[in-house]
């Protein structure tokens, strides 16, 4: 059994990509198969993939969910979207000196007011007088990550975005996604490699670091995600035939293995709370694409699980001392899970 602990290690703070570079593609790429590590360039990625393979992306498009506001009272508020609950109710998280009580107004962005409706945990109801996506594209700002230290400005509106996002509603981005750009989705396309899509808007949970010791003890945020039939029949095509099915970033990988947990991927649409840690036997997802994790994160634990907990600390350790970038602006890694 794994403790908290053991998912930790130090990262020097210039290892954390503040500004992705200017093209999309020429991250680096760590190949780990097995204990096996090959550096490589992220567009390599077209010789380690065959025809037939299917790349499962996500295609979730983030929302300027982050506001600051003023309280009737004129205390400062920031606020930032978690999730759409419908085209005029949001949940929230909402920082102010002292919390908003139920019906209380709220004035987002010096141009539209919010009303305040029940606690739901950690986050407020928000109702709004228009269209949530609407105002949110409108007069929103993105939500950069926490340990990014500049503010969002166009160019980051541009690449925080995967090229093939489609469905508003997370707010943070499926960052393994951000390394495709056109050309090379041309190549693997003419190398005969498919693709299928899923949907799952990734929340502000993704970045919270376990704080108990004891795994077992920690509840997982809850993320809603989508499968189509049609993605349903592209996995079960490709894995009839014998080929791959690569997830491109833990969000695809665990929407996957969200609809997979009868033993076979059903389409449909859930809230997924699967904490994966080692142990858990991967039923649909064979090769991950994925950057580099926070310590002591569910996604550590989710690709420890999958290719390996002594391999990713070995790949993690090698990459450190290699000058890899880490986290949402950093490099990949392309990883083949050990249970296949």
């Amino acid at each position: 059994m794994y403790s908290l602990s053991d998912f930790d290690f130090e990262l020097p703070p210039e290892r954390i990509a503040q500004l992705p570079l200017p093209d999309r593609s020429a991250s680096r790429l760590l190949q780990l198969d097995g204990d096996q590590i090959t550096d490589r360039h992220f567009a390599d990625i077209v010789d380690q993939l065959q025809p037939g393979d299917l790349l499962v992306m996500n295609n979730t498009r983030v929302l300027k969910a982050r506001f600051f506001g003023v309280k009737e009272t004129g205390g400062q508020v920031e606020v930032l979207v978690e999730r759409v609950l419908d085209n005029r109710t949001v949940l929230a998280q909402v920082r102010a000196s002292k919390s908003p009580k139920p019906g209380n107004r709220i004035r987002l962005a010096d141009a539209f007011d919010v009303t305040t409706g029940e606690r739901a945990g950690e986050f407020f109801t928000l109702h709004f007088e228009g269209d949530v996506f609407e105002l949110i594209e409108a007069h929103g700002r993105l939500p950069l990550p926490p340990y990014i230290e500049h503010t969002a400005d166009e160019f980051d509106e541009q690449r925080y975005q995967t090229v093939y996002s489609k469905e508003p509603g997370a707010v943070a981005a499926p960052t393994a996604g951000l390394h495709f750009d056109q050309p090379l989705l041309d190549k693997l396309a003419q190398k005969g490699v498919k693709f299928a899509y899923v949907t799952l808007h990734v929340g502000a949970g993704t970045f919270q670091p376990v704080r108990v010791e004891d795994l077992s003890e920690h509840k997982m945020h809850t993320e809603w995600y989508t499968i189509a039939q049609e993605t349903v029949d592209a996995v079960r095509a490709a894995k009839a035939a014998g080929r791959d099915v690569v997830a491109v970033g833990t969000t695809s990988l665990r929407a996957l293995e969200s609809a997979s947990q009868s033993g076979e991927l059903v389409a449909g649409s859930a809230d997924t709370a699967l904490f994966i840690t080692p142990g858990y036997t991967f039923k649909t997802v064979s090769r991950l694409v994925t950057n580099f994790h926070l310590p002591k994160s569910t996604l550590l634990m989710l690709v420890s699980a999958f290719a390996g907990y002594a391999p990713i600390r070995k790949a993690y350790a090698h990459a450190i001392a290699n000058e890899y970038r880490f986290f949402s602006y950093g490099d990949a890694m392309l990883l083949t899970t050990t249970s296949r």
